[in-house]
């Protein structure tokens, strides 16, 4: 295993939340209070602590990429957030008909 592999192999998984916000900031090349803001518009949900310290995971860093790019086309918030939106929807919908040709294949194999 050449090292860069052995580096990412030490990087948390892409939905474990660990990161600060000020973490997340540096990373994403936002502001604290940006996040901040695009949390209050709905845009993306940090996991928070026990104690209630936002965590971000790399899930959230590549939405704030999203946002990011979006924002820098000139989209407002609110066409973000409805993007954003037919996005999740359009990636349930196509796990499930991913999973529902599986699940085809699976019974016509069987018969």
């Amino acid at each position: 295993m050449d090292p860069r592999q052995q580096r990412l192999g030490h990087l948390p998984g892409a939905e474990r939340a660990v990161y600060a916000i000020s973490v997340a900031a540096e990373l994403s090349g936002l502001g604290v209070q940006t996040l901040r803001l695009y949390e209050q518009h709905g845009l993306i949900s940090p996991h928070r602590s026990a104690g209630g310290t936002r965590r971000y995971s790399g899930d959230d860093l590549a939405r704030l990429a999203r946002i990011a790019a979006l924002t820098g086309q000139g989209v407002n918030l609110a066409g973000i957030a409805r993007i954003l939106d037919l996005e999740d929807a359009n990636t349930v919908l196509r796990d499930s008909n991913t999973a529902l040709t599986a699940e085809r294949d699976q019974l016509r194999d069987q018969h």
